[in-house]
Parts: structure tokens; C-alpha cells; sequence
């Protein structure tokens, strides 16, 4: 049973209307254990099939980093390491957590309002670079490394204005935001620079949209960020000519019910024109989302059916307080419905009856989870075809922005259970 499938895997390793086999396999396993089933389930081998081919289509002068912010679990991290350039942290937390997880890769830093002791940190582990947020940040930079008679290798994250290339869902920059430093600012960064021996200039980073969904536009931007690199590069003759521009990530997920993901082959493909042409550059990439969210499921037991004035709603064992993912992105998630093999629920003959009253067929319905909220919805007015208590709703790209950005301690709820195959 289906409903709103989506194509998950740059190469497809199931037909798009049915789950993998395994999936539904892990699913029935761990559901028939006593109590109702409530899980993140994560296929690493296809999370390991994505990474290699995203990184097999990418052109010559490009490096490939791992924002760990998308989902920082050990063995997602451990998966991807063999075939990343390195990870990306934005906080001290997550650099304490690289540094435990994955302590023999490049970690590059970034994020705004950076604590001094974050910065310190960072230059006394030696991490690959730090991103510069600001003048202030940079002076407090300045300051820690001559203190520390350390080197720090950065690169200064640039908001410039993108004129007609257009917007996405969410927007970093390209018009006023805490992100990066205005152009005016620039004169003055590369002067403390300049008169800092310890600090080295690496490149400039750029992050100006995220939820990317459109090739053409994505390509425009990484066009107009080489032309403002060679634009100041001409403009301070001091500037090396062979700069790294960090792109950021950005590159989006289509949650909706006919999707379009972002055709990564044929953006590498194009990708490496404008490098022919631009050979002074490398261009390094931080992405998150768009690596690990085909890779994850989440599963909820249907516990009740019913209606209430004249809407059918499903309440799944979960909800937003561990997958806020269709909360934050203001959508209705994808999922399959796998049917039961057994009830846990069904303890006589009178709830038995009771359960197969609730069962409804042919209808719409809203999926939401067991919190005392209205806002604790995952799909709204769904086309159900069958569906008892007892089944499993599966939300489909589950693997990033989802538990880890969750508000997981409201109502006290239990965890989902962390499935790994």
C-alpha cells in the first residue's frame, strides 16, 4: 500500500511506488515485538551507493564535505567518511563531537556569533579552516592566534547581492541577514590580514541560498561567485590567484507529492564547463541534506482511528516531537503504509471488534502524531486506500533535519527506536 511515493537515490535501487524490500523486512521484524512500533530506520548501504556516486560525478578541482548539522550519528558519519573530503561543524558541540566520532578528518567551522572560546578551540585543535563571520570575529582571530603563536587558516564568508538569479525557500543572503560580511567590508578584513602572520587567507565562502531545487539557477550562483572572486581579486592585486570558493550546500529535497529533485549529475555535468574556464579555482562544497535524507525512514504503529466532525484523523506512536521535518518545512510528508502482520492491540474479542470497526478505506485522512497540540500534524488530508490499527505509516526522506532538530523532551515521550541495516 502507497501513498505520495518519491524517487530517493540518485541511482534507483527500488521501483518508486514500493518501499525496499528490506525496509518492510526491519519493519515487520521489529514489530512484532510487545509494544507498538516507533523507529528511525537508516539503510547505510544506500547511503553509501549516494555518496559514491555523488562523488564519482563530481569534476576535477572540487572537494566534498559532510555538514554534519543534517544528521550527526555515528554510524551516518562513520558511512560517509571513506568517501568525503572531510566534515563541516557549526558549533563547538559538533567539533567536539568530530573530534570523538571522526578525529583523523579535515573539520572546517562555521556559523555565526562564535563564541571566543569556540574560536580558541578551533585554533588549538589545528582544524582545517575556520569560516569568518565578521570583522569582530576575524579581530578576535587575530588576537587568539598571536596569543597563541598558532597558525589558522580562513576564509571569509562573503553576503553579496545575486541581482535576477532569483530566490528559494529559504534564503541566506543575497539581501540583508546575520550571515557574512557586506562587500564594504572587505578592504578592512583583507587589511587585519594582512598585518596578521599568523592568520593564512584560504578563500571565501559563500552561502546565499538553501532548499535548491533548480540546476540553472544553482549554476548561475556558482557563476556569480567566481566572477565577484576574480572582481576582487582585481581589485587586491594582493589576493592569490588560486583560491578555494566554498559554495556552502544549499542543494534541496523535494518533499511534495510529484517531486523533482535536484538533478545533481547534470549540474556536475555543467559544473564543469564554467571550471574549464575558471581553472585558477577550487570549488569545495559543505552539503548536508540532500547526502542523507533519502537514506532514513521514519515509522510510526497506527494506535487509533476516528473521526471528529467530519474529518478522519490517524494517530501514529510518535509524531512532530521526534520528525519535525513536515513541521519546520510547512508540508505534507511523503510516506508508504505497510500493513500489520499482527495487532498488539487486539487483547479480546470486544477491542478486536472495536479495532476493525475504526478501519477505514477509500477516504481522506490526517496523519498526526500524540501530542497535545493541533500543530502535531505529519500529512494532512491524505488518500487512504486501507488502513487498521496495528499498520506502520512510513515517512519517507527521513535521514536529515528530522530527530536532530526535533523537540524531543516535550510530553517526555520515549525515543524512537535508532535502526541501522
Amino acid at each position: 500500500m502507497m501513498t505520495n511515493a518519491t524517487t530517493t537515490h540518485l541511482i534507483e535501487t527500488s521501483d518508486k511506488h514500493s518501499l525496499p524490500q528490506k525496509i518492510i523486512d526491519c519493519i515487520h521484524n521489529y514489530g512484532a515485538q510487545p509494544s507498538p512500533l516507533c523507529a528511525y530506520i537508516y539503510d547505510l548501504e544506500a547511503l553509501e551507493e549516494r555518496i559514491t556516486t555523488m562523488k564519482r560525478c563530481l569534476p576535477d578541482n572540487t572537494q566534498l564535505f559532510y555538514a554534519i548539522k543534517a544528521n550527526a550519528e555515528p554510524k551516518i558519519l562513520s558511512t560517509l567518511a571513506e568517501h568525503v573530503d572531510g566534515f563541516e561543524a557549526a558549533s563547538a558541540g559538533e567539533l567536539n563531537w568530530l573530534q570523538t566520532h571522526q578525529p583523523n578528518h579535515p573539520i572546517i567551522f562555521g556559523g555565526p556569533g562564535k563564541l571566543t572560546s569556540d574560536l580558541q578551540q578551533a585554533i588549538h585543535q589545528q582544524i582545517d579552516t575556520i569560516h569568518v563571520e565578521s570583522l569582530v570575529e576575524l579581530t578576535r582571530i587575530q588576537i587568539l592566534s598571536q596569543a597563541l603563536q598558532l597558525p589558522v587558516r580562513i576564509f571569509l564568508r562573503m553576503n553579496i547581492d545575486i541581482g535576477d538569479i532569483g530566490s528559494s525557500k529559504l534564503v541566506m543572503g543575497g539581501k540583508p541577514t546575520p550571515f557574512g560580511l557586506d562587500e564594504t567590508h572587505l578592504k578592512q578584513a583583507l587589511a587585519i590580514i594582512d598585518s596578521s602572520p599568523f592568520i593564512e587567507f584560504c578563500g571565501f565562502h559563500f552561502h546565499l541560498m538553501s532548499h535548491q531545487l533548480s540546476v540553472e539557477r544553482h549554476l548561475l550562483l556558482m557563476q556569480r561567485y567566481m566572477e565577484m572572486v576574480k572582481k576582487w581579486q582585481h581589485d587586491y592585486p594582493s589576493l592569490p590567484s588560486n583560491l578555494t570558493i566554498n559554495v556552502g550546500g544549499g542543494i534541496g529535497i523535494h518533499y511534495d507529492q510529484q517531486p523533482q529533485h535536484f538533478e545533481w549529475e547534470v549540474f556536475c555535468q555543467q559544473l564543469a564547463s564554467i571550471l574549464t574556464a575558471n581553472l585558477q579555482f577550487t570549488v569545495r562544497f559543505e552539503i548536508g541534506r540532500f547526502i542523507t535524507a533519502p537514506c532514513g525512514y521514519y515509522v510510526m504503529e497506527v494506535l487509533d482511528i476516528k473521526k471528529n466532525l467530519g474529518e478522519t484523523f490517524v494517530i501514529g506512536h510518535g509524531g512532530t516531537h521526534h520528525f519535525r521535518t513536515p513541521a519546520a518545512q510547512q508540508h505534507n510528508h511523503p510516506f508508504f503504509i505497510v500493513p500489520r502482520r499482527m495487532s498488539h492491540a487486539m487483547e479480546n474479542k470486544l477491542q478486536a471488534n472495536l479495532i476493525e470497526q475504526a478501519a477505514i478505506t477509500g477516504t481522506k485522512a490526517t496523519l498526526v502524531g500524540q501530542l497535545c497540540t493541533p500543530k502535531d500534524i505529519l500529512a494532512k488530508d491524505q488518500w487512504i486506500d486501507a488502513l487498521h490499527i496495528g499498520d506502520y505509516l512510513v515517512f519517507t526522506l527521513a535521514g536529515a533535519y528530522a530527530w536532530n532538530i526535533s523537540h524531543q523532551n516535550f510530553l517526555m515521550h520515549q525515543p524512537p527506536k535508532m535502526i541501522f541495516l
